[in-house]
């Protein structure tokens, strides 16, 4: 009988330490390079993880697109193939509608409006609808305030965009709203150097940290601060990863993006100042203040082309930030 006894405990001891010691692997993946804020808050995520877990999560960064473009991550995400991206906003609205509220033009005027809407109701509520694209919405984080450059012309009023060609993402969305400024929209995965250097596009839109890490002020003469959209970017998991973890570690996973995030967008707003003094330094020509009511003119009407729950949210966010 003690026999009998020791030997279920024992089986019970190897089980349970079996089970505790089950690891896991996220393999993370991001479109830009090591010196860009998307893979700053990558590494802060991996360093949370790793450390909160006690080495039983490991994190694995592919960068620089080396597992494909914005696009192919959410595919692969939502397959399993990898368990983590962080991913601009633009292209995941083809699989999460209800993020177009938030790609939408001239709707923030600065980073308070941004933080309550992200961190609050709203941005809870679009984070939610990821699971309808068997995807996970962790956290919100930041490429910033997305500005107008190009090597043709500067570019004060929205007559002087008439005719160029300037690459977008991949988002209908963006595509509609370069269209409405009377711009040529090019759909183009990132990066675009090459394409910019040889002309085959004439501008591009993005946030100063981004024009100034990529080097576009080689290849671009023409900055204007338009700030059309504000660009967020998300924290974007695999449902079929997130369903196969302990309730501990979900959490975990919830608590770590939202911490990496702040961490990234408190970096990310600190720097701005400095990228557009750099960029000035480069030779860049720069159009602090231009008419900005001429764009929001041109876009204001696209707000009738947002339907369903984009629509619900975009208007619930036009009447938080009156």
């Amino acid at each position: 009988m003690k026999k009998v006894v020791w030997f279920a405990i024992f089986v019970l001891f190897i089980f349970s330490n079996t089970a505790f010691s089950k690891t896991y692997t996220i393999n993370l993946g991001i479109v830009t390079t090591p010196k860009t804020f998307h893979y700053k808050a990558a590494f802060k995520f991996k360093q949370i993880v790793e450390k909160q877990s006690n080495g039983q999560i490991k994190v694995i960064i592919h960068h620089s697109g080396s597992v494909g473009n914005e696009t192919s991550i959410l595919q692969q995400l939502q397959m399993g193939a990898l368990q983590m991206g962080v991913i601009t906003a633009g292209p995941i609205d083809k699989f999460v509608p209800a993020i177009k509220a938030i790609e939408f033009p001239f709707i923030f005027s600065n980073y308070r409006q941004v933080d309550k809407t992200l961190d609050g109701k709203i941005g809870k509520g679009i984070l939610n609808q990821f699971t309808k694209a068997n995807l996970i919405g962790y956290h919100f984080l930041e490429n910033g305030f997305r500005n107008l450059t190009n090597s043709v012309k500067p570019v004060h009023t929205v007559k002087d965009v008439k005719g160029l060609k300037i690459r977008v993402m991949k988002s209908q969305l963006q595509i509609a709203i370069w269209r409405a400024l009377g711009a040529n929209p090019t759909p183009m995965p990132w990066p675009i150097y090459t394409q910019l250097s040889q002309h085959v596009i004439d501008g591009q839109e993005n946030p100063l940290a981004v024009i100034y890490q990529y080097k576009l002020y080689e290849v671009q003469k023409y900055l204007s601060l338009t700030r059309h959209v504000y660009s967020s970017l998300v924290f974007v998991g695999s449902k079929k990863f997130y369903d196969s973890l302990p309730k501990k570690y979900q959490k975990m996973m919830f608590d770590a993006t939202k911490e990496a995030s702040i961490y990234e967008r408190n970096l990310n707003r600190k720097q701005a100042t400095f990228f557009l003094k750099e960029l000035k330094k480069k030779g860049m020509i720069i159009d602090e203040h231009p008419n900005i009511a001429s764009f929001r003119a041109k876009v204001t009407p696209l707000k009738n082309r947002v339907k369903g729950i984009a629509r619900k949210y975009l208007d619930e966010i036009l009447i938080q930030n009156q």
